[in-house]
């Protein structure tokens, strides 16, 4: 049983051609014995014609094979061949067939395990092209959102904007899939549009559903990441952030909202709308920084609040530039609309507070009743110097401050907001600089919120 059980583990990792030459150099050319290495990793009960009494003539029979794979009858050449090709115990064995007029034609047509492999080998390979290609969706898919409302970037994004319907037809993402793998589709075609592959852990299009068609899986993709948000993340090198973004990007249903959220973004987004056309209609002359375009930034922030107050969050320090800075003001903050309005009053002297563009400068403090909530909440927006980003650093200073006074050794009771705008955030170097302290132990606020408001109107774009 010893010589069986060393046998089959000899058998199994080693192909015909690696073991003559194992044996040739372990042993002289007349002894026949195997070295005294217990092995048991190989359940070798499964096959049921080997006992403790079978093993010398096993080994015979597997040396003469080795020899001369037709020195020993089919049924034993099968046998060791599939062993050798990894068979796991009682697939490898194929009874022998009983003398009849037909047993010679089927004795013919039988094939070993192993004539199936070339399949298994696609199959894997199908799968793993299908991980390759999610991969490429979450590394390089923001690459092609569409992010250019206006049409005027200097990349060459597509014209028409993307349908994605139950049915995807191949030819209307050939390109952009050609843009987001090098080399094509990964060997897959129109006729695995419909196969049906396993999921890897590192995406959740799936659901609850461990296996997609490739149709699916595609459509799932296209509407995570190449709609009106693009999400660049695969370069952090935490797990557990990485796999947070995915669950909260990629999830089916994640992006839907009940009937009374909708009401209150939509409440929101008129304010936010509403402020500016009444500003552009009485003041129409004079200098604005207004937030057209951008009017979403104020559901988004109030959203970021409600969420923060209802996390333990008691204090928001923001900090922004002149362009959209009345309207948070005023639907954010809640500054008073005539105090806002009076500072356009075209009788104001130069020296006079507000007048000209210095409203876009001023800050306000106030606290007051969080209504999603119900708690209180003090907002803060720090008053704003000509050098736009020169408010980063302030902000977090102030953060800190609060945090040590309050002692909110976490960051759970005060956070700051940083808003930029797309040119400064990319051009002015006191950006990075506030990165770069944001993270040592005595200065970190732990938590903190950035948001970009992109005006495609920077002076220091590519295409300068």
């Amino acid at each position: 049983m010893f010589h069986l059980r060393t046998c089959a583990a000899t058998l199994r990792p080693l192909t015909a051609s690696q073991t003559v030459r194992t044996l040739s150099q372990a042993r002289p050319a007349a002894a026949r014995t195997l070295g005294q290495t217990r092995c048991y990793a190989a359940p070798v009960a499964a096959e049921p014609f080997l006992s403790g009494t079978s093993g010398s003539y096993v080994e015979e029979m597997y040396y003469a094979w080795l020899e001369d794979p037709k020195s020993v009858h089919k049924s034993w050449d099968i046998f060791f061949r599939n062993t050798n090709a990894g068979a796991p115990p009682g697939a490898a064995y194929q009874s022998p067939l009983l003398l009849s007029p037909g047993a010679l034609s089927v004795a013919a047509r039988a094939q070993p395990v192993v004539g199936a492999q070339p399949h298994v080998d696609k199959l894997v390979e199908d799968h793993l092209a299908v991980q390759s290609l999610i991969r490429a969706y979450q590394v390089r898919g923001h690459h092609i959102a569409k992010l250019d409302p206006l049409g005027i970037s200097c990349v060459n994004f597509d014209g028409a904007p993307v349908t994605v319907s139950s049915n995807v037809d191949l030819a209307v993402f050939q390109d952009r899939l050609r843009m987001l793998t090098v080399g094509g589709f990964y060997g897959l075609d129109e006729s695995d549009l419909d196969k049906v592959f396993h999921l890897p852990t590192t995406t959740f299009i799936g659901g609850q559903e461990p296996a997609l068609p490739l149709r699916e899986i595609i459509r799932r993709l296209e509407m995570a990441y190449c709609q009106h948000i693009g999400v660049e993340f695969m370069f952090i090198n935490d797990l557990e952030q990485c796999q947070w973004i995915r669950r909260k990007f990629e999830t089916p249903g994640v992006m839907q909202f009940t009937n009374e959220e909708k009401r209150t973004l939509l409440a929101r987004l008129v304010r936010s709308t509403r402020f500016e056309e009444f500003l552009q209609r009485k003041w129409s002359s004079e200098k604005r920084f207004g937030l057209e375009g951008c009017e979403v930034l104020i559901p988004a922030l109030k959203t970021i609040i409600d969420k923060s107050s209802e996390n333990g969050v008691d204090y928001v320090i923001m900090g922004m530039p002149h362009r959209g800075r009345l309207n948070v003001l005023a639907n954010v903050i809640r500054k008073e609309l005539e105090q806002i309005f009076c500072q356009f009053d075209s009788k104001l002297e130069a020296a006079d507070e507000g007048s000209g563009d210095v409203k876009y400068h001023l800050g306000m403090y106030h606290r007051r009743i969080n209504r999603v909530t119900d708690r209180n909440i003090t907002l803060s927006l720090v008053a704003n110097p000509s050098h736009l980003e020169a408010a980063d650093p302030v902000v977090m200073g102030k953060t800190k401050a609060e945090q040590f006074y309050c002692g909110d050794t976490e960051g759970k009771k005060v956070m700051s907001i940083l808003l930029h705008g797309d040119a400064a955030f990319a051009g002015q170097g006191i950006v990075y600089e506030t990165f770069h302290l944001s993270d040592l132990p005595s200065y970190t606020t732990l938590k903190h919120s950035l948001c970009c408001a992109k005006s495609q109107s920077g002076r220091d774009r590519r295409d300068r």
